[in-house]
């Protein structure tokens, strides 16, 4: 047992002290209808009794398991799971006037037990309030208070009805843990309801969710099962789960002996079946999911429809906006997609279904995915899916189909990149500027001025940026301009989805193959042979085309590295350029209405990392679990990129504090599971460095994208630890396409005579009317000052209709500019 600091402080401040706990012989042993066991003892009424048990016949007796009131004659006490042997179990005696504190909590049982819920004598956790969870569950009714129940789940009736309450168990090597049952309406995630009750991290967490569900039989042999299982990223030894089990049942006296351990299939089973002998040994129940789902083929998480391309996925491939998804195991997080299909269980509180709640998109579970026909002839088509109560929809749809159902998300107007060809040098990122991000690229750009940032040397890597002036040079060289336009051109191309795929292929292969001017090739040259000797060097895609409004670009085009065998670097640059033309870039420029022959590619180039010992990628705000005043990173052991993981690869996460004021100062919230149990791969000082250089990055990119009156900006990252141990920063870009632009300055603005904006409030177009005859610009900010549409508008004619049925809710300001640069307010217009 861990050392009663409390007792202590008693004895030296003369307080009265517990007794010490008399053992009294077990009168009578036997089972009940529910194979528990039955344990009676002598009592007395003026005295309680705990039973105790262990897990072996040499173990110790780490475990209170029940309490009960004496009575003059006999006691008889049950605890919530099977029944061990005779000698697994010892009961203590305790006197009502001078109480126990069994847990060692420093509260006294009777207290205690006086309050359960809000507290437990078997749960040394510190009380906390009801509207964010419990340290003991003692009926059915609490339980179905605190317990969660989506109601759009449907399938047989061994799964509807089931109630979800979320677990957190702090410090589990102590010999007394504290745990706490989450009141799962009020917090869907386990770091929601950390953060509600101001936990601070030390890496001893054991999370996850027990589920209760009506229709399963149980180990007892009736219907009614709760099953364990740990968070999808998170596997535990026997010992860890028989601690965790144990604790658990003792603070869930009304439990029957129907608790079980459900391991996950991609981490949980094979760790089972390695211990299984440790399992066949013991008394914990053990559910599978075929026994849970033996005869469950499908089940809808999110009922909903869409239209996209269906695709199976790997967890290595990052999936796209329009694509309908089709996994075989379960990834931790993913962007936003059109749809989910799965081929393993789901739980409606899992991230994927929280994702797919979260953006109204279908998710189900369908067990023969894979193995139907009809579905299968549809993988990598576009199809039209719903899913529901009653069973799921997939046929094949047209690209007419796909693109009509998207238009409400998508611009509606073409969107012009800027492409500033005036820059005709390769220049070292230590002579490129924030502004010159319109001829090298963000990328490129945002790296450069990260260099200025003061940052210990090394922080950033030394390099070169190539402006857009190269990639324009070479694609008129070639004719490869010409060569895109007849593609665009081409109805066949337009509407066919193989077509597009072939024809984007062979003009990849004809960028890669063209022949660069001589000038260029010598440039390159020279810029090659500025690196050391024998240096791999990185190419990294910089382009014009990524942070415009509503589209990211982040992903689409892709890297190299030349390698010092493959002689000229032109052979990485053309690979680059090439991937301008790859399917998902074009499809994303396509379906955000970028004008593909304004898109242009700047190549970031510095010496390659290799063999880092972590990377990793870093937010300056929490997006994930929207806690306030923490960073998110989010980091891997080598090369194993967490951008874009192997299957089984689970990355550590962490929240850190943005302002440090005590050592507790980062959270968390999963390990990696390549990294040493208890170790951290971003280790203190790491966590140190990187709290100074992401407050150093947001706040300077805050004021280079004029974003200080914009909620919400935010930076992202991407890190290395490289191969010496230097923290090293790659790539910093606004988190989530911000895209704020400068803040409207309304005194340099006059109201625009005669100008009238109708309907307002409006829901998905407004007309707008002006006496004046001039075609203006016409541009809408929200009111932090981000610019969220651009067009064209010609007050020639009477009246104009816009369609921002896009927009969110909310509050905006338009803003017209004249053919002499002269800006007019509209005022506020509303979108309900």
């Amino acid at each position: 047992m861990k050392p009663n600091f409390h007792l202590l402080f008693a004895l030296i401040c003369g307080l009265p002290i517990f007794c010490a706990a008399q053992e009294v012989p077990i009168l009578n042993y036997s089972l009940d209808a529910n194979n528990r066991a039955q344990i009676t003892v002598a009592s007395t009424e003026d005295h309680y009794y705990v039973l105790h048990v262990r897990h072996s016949a040499t173990g110790n007796f780490e475990q209170a398991t029940a309490l009960a009131f004496g009575q003059n004659g006999n006691t008889t006490l049950t605890e919530p799971l099977a029944a061990y042997p005779l000698d697994y179990y010892k009961v203590t005696e305790h006197a009502l006037d001078h109480p126990a504190d069994v847990d060692a909590d420093g509260r006294n049982d009777l207290e205690e037990w006086a309050d359960l819920a809000s507290s437990s004598p078997f749960n040394a956790a510190f009380p906390i309030d009801f509207k964010d969870g419990v340290t003991c569950i003692p009926d059915r009714t609490t339980f179905k208070t605190l317990s969660f129940q989506d109601p759009q789940v449907g399938g047989p009736q061994a799964l509807e009805q089931s109630e979800i309450i979320k677990f957190f168990i702090h410090n589990r090597d102590n010999a007394e843990p504290e745990l706490y049952f989450i009141n799962s309406n009020a917090h869907s995630q386990h770091t929601h309801f950390a953060n509600a009750i101001g936990y601070t991290n030390d890496g001893t967490l054991m999370t996850g969710t027990l589920v209760f569900h009506p229709f399963v039989v149980a180990p007892n042999g009736g219907l009614g099962t709760y099953r364990i299982l740990f968070e999808s990223n998170q596997s535990y030894t026997f010992e860890y789960v028989q601690k965790a089990m144990e604790l658990m049942a003792a603070n869930l006296p009304f439990l029957k002996n129907n608790l079980c351990y459900y391991p996950l299939e991609q981490v949980g089973l094979p760790l089972y079946f390695q211990e299984e002998a440790k399992y066949m040994a013991s008394r914990i129940h053990v559910l599978f999911e075929a026994d849970l789902y033996e005869n469950l083929n499908y089940l809808a998480l999110n009922a909903a429809e869409s239209y996209g391309l269906l695709r199976v996925m790997n967890l290595q491939e990052t999936p796209h906006s329009r694509d309908i998804v089709l996994y075989e195991a379960l990834p931790n997080e993913l962007p936003r997609v059109g749809g989910m299909i799965t081929t393993v269980m789901q739980t409606p509180l899992s991230h994927v279904n929280l994702r797919a709640i979260q953006d109204n998109v279908p998710n189900a579970f369908i067990r023969t995915a894979l193995q139907e026909p009809a579905i299968d002839s549809l993988i990598g088509k576009y199809v039209y899916y719903r899913a529901d109560r009653q069973g799921f929809t997939l046929r094949e749809a047209s690209l007419a189909e796909v693109d009509a159902f998207y238009t409400a998300l998508r611009p509606t107007e073409i969107q012009r990149p800027v492409r500033d060809l005036s820059q005709t040098k390769i220049k070292s990122l230590d002579s490129i500027s924030f502004a010159e991000s319109a001829s090298y690229g963000v990328k490129c750009a945002n790296v450069a001025t990260m260099r200025r940032l003061g940052f210990p040397e090394g922080t950033i890597p030394e390099g070169f940026g190539v402006p857009f002036y190269f990639y324009d040079a070479f694609m008129q060289f070639n004719g490869f301009y010409v060569q895109a336009q007849e593609m665009l051109n081409d109805p066949l191309f337009r509407s066919d989805f193989e077509v597009q795929m072939a024809r984007l292929k062979a003009f990849r292969q004809s960028i890669k193959d063209g022949i660069m001017p001589n000038w260029m090739m010598d440039a390159l040259t020279q810029m090659q042979q500025s690196f050391p000797a024998g240096a791999s060097i990185r190419c990294r895609s910089s382009t014009n085309n990524e942070d415009l409004p509503g589209f990211s670009g982040a992903g689409l085009y892709d890297s190299y590295t030349q390698h010092p065998d493959e002689g000229h670097i032109a052979k990485s640059i053309k690979q680059v350029y090439a991937s301008m033309w790859n399917f998902r870039a074009f499809d994303e420029r396509e379906f955000y209405r970028v004008d593909h022959n304004l898109a242009a590619m700047g190549i970031l180039v510095h010496e390659n990392f290799e063999n880092e010992r972590a990377n990793g990628v870093g937010v300056s705000t929490d997006p994930l679990y929207q806690t306030k005043g923490t960073y998110y990173l989010n980091t891997q052991l080598g090369s194993d990129l967490v951008t874009n993981p192997n299957a089984l690869s689970i990355p550590e996460e962490i929240l850190l504090d943005a302002v440090s004021v005590t050592n507790d100062d980062y959270f968390l919230i999963n390990p990696s599971n390549l990294e040493p149990a208890d170790s951290l791969i971003m280790q203190e000082a790491y966590l140190d460095q990187m709290r100074t250089y992401l407050g150093a990055i947001h706040q300077a990119f805050k004021s280079l994208y004029k974003a200080e009156a914009a909620e919400g900006f935010a930076m992202e990252i991407e890190y290395k630890i490289d191969a010496n141990g230097q923290l090293s920063i790659k790539q910093a870009r606004p988190w989530a396409s911000f895209w704020a632009k400068t803040p409207i300055d309304t005194g340099a603005i006059r109201p625009m005579s005669g100008l009238k904006v109708f309907p307002n409030p409006f829901h998905d177009k407004i007309s707008l009317q002006c006496a004046c005859e001039t075609e203006v610009a016409l541009e809408g900010y929200s009111i932090s000052g981000q610019k969220v549409f651009s067009t064209r508008m010609d007050f020639r004619k009477s009246q104009q209709q816009i369609f921002l049925g896009f927009l969110a809710q909310g509050v905006y300001i338009l803003v017209a500019m004249d053919d002499k640069g002269q800006r007019y307010l509209s005022g506020k217009v509303v979108k309900w």
